[in-house]
């Protein structure tokens, strides 16, 4: 940040925290139990002044040595938002809203090219063909079309579609273009990278040598792919690049990680019948409900027995887990009882629902609950049945028309996908892949309610919930989840995974003109348009 922008800055962050309302009563004062008088008629120091004049000496600092913190300005504003949010409402910690975020409307999606961004490289002056080859389940290998999208680009590459995983734990071989639509993939991202079906017959035909295949580190800079996969293209023509998940660096320059926003929440739409047959689920329970909460339960065998974590099934569930878990060679011995103290073990259904009551959420709730197979069935899913009767699957809302998906779990999972981004409050029980993708999506699409369990702290509550009344329980579940409800103020720079926190492509509002529109007060009838418009499967 030049001198003179962050003199600038420093003003500014200065007058914003003087912006916060004259009658604010969180202050700081001075002790007057035995001050003189003098003392006593002293006002009280405001904290935003504090922030502000804090904010101003570092201002003067980076004048004097030429530069900022990093995200010095994006944590200032957060600074000077927290202690304005609140107190819209009179009140410091006021309550959640477990529906919706009361400030999404101060955020939209961007994900624009920039205008200096120069446009996509022709195929024929391209460096060369990159074929790729994902890895995992479906929203694993969105992450990898995502990132194949981005390091195309770096290398200005032609992008062939890429080749989706056949022979992971899913056993799935539908392919790329039996899930999204190709033709919107290829259209929509035209401007940012060329992308080819196939690579051309002329092409192969001149090659010596088959394709060269590598696979490159996990999380590797742009500079690795310039400095090690580059020279392998010009030379080769054709590279393929395998096992491709999570392969590019979380921490992108800007211009790229709006790419990624690109291709994730607008170029990669699931084909007709997805898009159809989802819809018409969201219908269904639209019709049943004004409002319902979708829940992503993983809860399969494979998965609890990956985990390592104990869910009381006594011998009979170790004995089951144990013989599972010995399909993974490197897997380390874990202590049960150390990954649930750290946060590890997905929540049982019971315990999602303890923690949605404890929340505040009432039993005639409608439930969406996007699944595998259950680990135990309706044994265990039942504890969840009686805190919410109203329970429902894709399965339950669509039995003839789901017959030409069942046999592609990629397909299914496409579907719940999509019912879940469209509900109104997404719950998961885990952090696996689709919660990370769907809630990035969905703070990106106007920052919907989405809750993640602390699992960490939840678990320590839950085995002692026997030990309090139920208002005390459900008041701790309350401070647990703040902080993991998605609230705007959630995001910053640097934390996880950019799928999951896509800070680069959520914008916020002019503050001060924000401030001066409302008159220190939130308008509850003005209805705010986030996000752009996606072509997704609304189309």
């Amino acid at each position: 940040m030049g001198v003179a922008k962050a003199w600038r800055f420093s003003l500014l962050s200065t007058n914003l925290a003087l912006l916060q309302h004259p009658n604010a009563k969180h202050v700081c004062w001075r002790s007057t139990t035995m001050a003189p008088a003098s003392l006593q008629q002293r006002k009280p120091i405001s904290w935003s002044v504090i922030c502000g004049v804090m904010l101003f000496g570092l201002g003067l600092i980076s004048l004097l040595t030429g530069h900022m913190a990093s995200d010095l300005e994006w944590y200032s504003q957060r600074l000077v938002q927290r202690t304005f949010y609140p107190r819209m409402d009179g009140v410091y910690r006021a309550p959640i809203d477990i529906w919706k975020s009361q400030y999404s409307k101060y955020y939209y999606g961007c994900s624009e090219r920039g205008r200096h961004i120069a446009p996509a490289v022709r195929e024929r002056s391209s460096n060369g063909y990159l074929l790729i080859a994902t890895s995992g389940g479906l929203n694993q290998q969105r992450t990898g079309i995502t990132d194949a999208v981005v390091v195309a680009r770096i290398l200005n590459a032609t992008l062939v579609v890429p080749e989706l995983d056949h022979h992971s734990y899913w056993k799935d071989d539908s392919d790329f273009v039996n899930i999204f639509d190709v033709d919107w993939f290829i259209s929509y991202l035209s401007k940012d990278v060329t992308i080819v079906k196939r690579v051309p017959d002329k092409v192969m035909r001149s090659m010596e040598k088959p394709p060269y295949t590598m696979r490159v580190p996990r999380k590797s800079d742009p500079e690795y792919y310039l400095d090690q996969v580059l020279p392998i293209l010009l030379r080769r023509r054709v590279l393929q690049l395998t096992k491709f998940d999570y392969r590019l660096a979380n921490n992108l320059d800007d211009e790229l990680q709006k790419l990624r926003c690109r291709v994730n929440y607008h170029a990669l739409r699931f084909t007709k019948p997805i898009r159809e047959i989802g819809r018409r689920l969201v219908m269904r329970m639209r019709k049943m409900a004004n409002r319902f909460i979708a829940v992503h339960l993983r809860f399969e065998p494979d998965m609890l027995a990956f985990s390592g974590c104990y869910f009381g099934g006594g011998e009979k569930e170790r004995r089951e887990l144990g013989e599972i878990r010995k399909r993974w060679t490197t897997l380390p011995d874990l202590s049960p009882d150390g990954e649930r103290k750290r946060g590890k073990c997905p929540l049982t259904p019971h315990e999602v629902g303890l923690m949605l009551r404890a929340l505040g959420f009432a039993n005639d709730t409608y439930l969406y609950v996007a699944s595998g197979e259950i680990y135990g069935g309706d044994e265990t899913m039942q504890p969840l049945k009686d805190l919410f009767p109203n329970i429902y699957t894709k399965e339950m809302l669509a039995d003839e028309e789901l017959k030409p998906f069942l046999p592609f779990s990629s397909r299914l999972a496409a579907i719940d996908y999509i019912v879940c981004d469209e509900s109104d409050v997404f719950v998961t029980n885990n952090n696996g892949n689709m919660a990370k993708i769907l809630a990035g999506r969905r703070r990106f699409m106007g920052h919907k309610r989405t809750i993640r369990p602390n699992a960490k702290k939840l678990s320590a509550l839950f085995m002692t919930r026997h030990q309090m009344d139920w208002d005390t329980f459900a008041r701790k579940v309350k401070a647990c989840q703040r902080g993991f409800m998605g609230e705007p103020d959630e995001m910053r720079p640097g934390r996880g995974e950019f799928h999951e926190y896509p800070y680069s492509c959520v914008c916020e509002k002019p503050f001060a003109d924000e401030v001066s529109k409302k008159k220190y007060r939130p308008s509850n009838h003005t209805a705010v348009n986030l996000t752009e418009k996606a072509n997704d499967w609304r189309v």
